[in-house]
């Protein structure tokens, strides 16, 4: 898998080339001690996908202008998805980041030590089930046998297994095909060799609007398709404040994006290189907003965490709001 490496001035190729064995040595050492736990960041490394609220936040600049006079940096990588994303937290190659609410259950299941910081507003419209235009499949119940595509633990997996158990079918009465990015779906999808696909905005809203498809469902009624925002606990303990004016940002982008819909749009349609219809449609179905994480949160969450547990998609159950850290930052 691949993750981005966060740019360094301080090293040229030629040092990085000849630090090859100690190198290797501190990355043992980091695993074992991690450097973020034992000083505050002077480089803030946030991971982002396309179209999310840290997205909006990247294009806007107003983050680098807020750290700016704590003498922070902020360096974004982008990520094809939740779980590269997660990974890459876990590791230690950034410092903050965002995924769905599959990819936080899988996290947590996995024992990869990441905390939950808050969450988004739920977006059930931004997350559904593709199939062709003429396909003869009409609702759910149709699905029985054929191949549909999802990611393991994506949200769009919790979607489909929801609307499965509300036609009165169970997960195992379609067989899933997994893939890794939304590329790979459509490809699949374009292929003719599944019946239907799940994707999450604004790839949704793209494979609408670049092919002949019809909407079987999305989330509306079956989940929240929250975001949540994620760090390692010892990098949140030790960075509470900067990470306050992290959040302090995002809400003010989030309040200036729900009343700016065009404006969303033109920011960050050349930045994603995504053509401004596609925005368009996504942001139309969108409610953004950063909120505290609660014990109601804590419950919708813990449904989906049970659901991957009872289907042993998850090696034990878990309690989610075990893995809540309240440092209020929202």
């Amino acid at each position: 898998m691949n993750t981005p490496r966060p740019s360094s001035s301080a090293l040229s190729r030629r040092l990085v080339l000849r630090a090859g064995a100690s190198a290797a040595f501190a990355a043992m050492a980091a695993a074992a001690t991690p450097l973020f736990a034992q000083t505050r960041a002077k480089t803030l490394r946030i991971g982002y996908q396309k179209f999310n609220t840290l997205n909006i936040l990247k294009g806007t600049g107003r983050l680098e202008q807020a750290l700016a006079p704590a003498g922070v940096k902020v360096e974004w990588a982008e990520f094809l998805g939740g779980a590269q994303l997660s990974e890459a937290l876990a590791a230690g190659a950034i410092d903050f980041g965002h995924a769905s609410d599959g990819i936080g259950v899988f996290q947590q299941a996995s024992g990869k030590g990441l905390v939950y910081l808050a969450a988004e507003s739920p977006y059930p419209g931004g997350v559904g089930f593709l199939v062709p235009r003429d396909s003869p499949i009409r609702s759910v119940r149709d699905l029985k046998g054929r191949k549909v595509v999802t990611g393991r633990g994506y949200n769009t997996q919790y979607v489909l297994i929801r609307a499965l158990e509300a036609a009165g079918l169970r997960y195992e009465d379609i067989e899933p095909v997994y893939i890794v990015t939304a590329s790979d779906t459509v490809a699949a999808y374009q292929s003719g060799s599944v019946a239907a696909i799940g994707l999450w905005d604004p790839f949704l809203a793209g494979a609408q609007q670049a092919t002949e498809s019809r909407l079987l469902f999305d989330g509306t009624g079956l989940s929240g398709n929250r975001t949540y925002h994620f760090a390692q606990p010892e990098f949140a303990r030790a960075n509470a404040e900067l990470l306050r004016t992290v959040f302090a940002e995002l809400r003010k982008t989030n309040d200036w994006a729900q009343a700016h819909p065009a404006e969303v749009v033109a920011t960050l349609a050349p930045q994603l290189k995504v053509e401004p219809k596609v925005l368009a449609l996504a942001t139309e179905r969108r409610q953004y907003g950063v909120v505290a994480l609660t014990l109601a949160i804590a419950r919708e969450q813990q449904g989906l965490a049970d659901v991957f547990a009872q289907l042993k998609l998850i090696p034990k159950p878990i309690e989610v709001k075990d893995a809540f850290l309240d440092l209020n930052l929202v």
